[in-house]
């Protein structure tokens, strides 16, 4: 009974919202750490913002 407990509860935040965060937060943070590297690091940056924002959208 506890682990149907635990997976209904796991089931219930991770949808949505909650999802794709877990997943493009990590993507902003590599991002940000990739922009301060001289002459690549703005437009891999900006790369990986827009594929940030993609992910967000998603319907789940």
């Amino acid at each position: 009974m506890a682990r149907l407990t635990v997976l209904l509860l796991l089931a219930v935040l991770l949808q949505g919202c909650v999802l794709t965060k877990l997943v493009s937060v990590p993507m902003r943070v590599g991002g940000a750490v990739i922009s301060i590297i001289p002459v690549i690091g703005n437009p891999a940056h900006d790369a990986i913002d827009t594929a940030a924002e993609v992910v967000d959208d998603v319907p789940i």
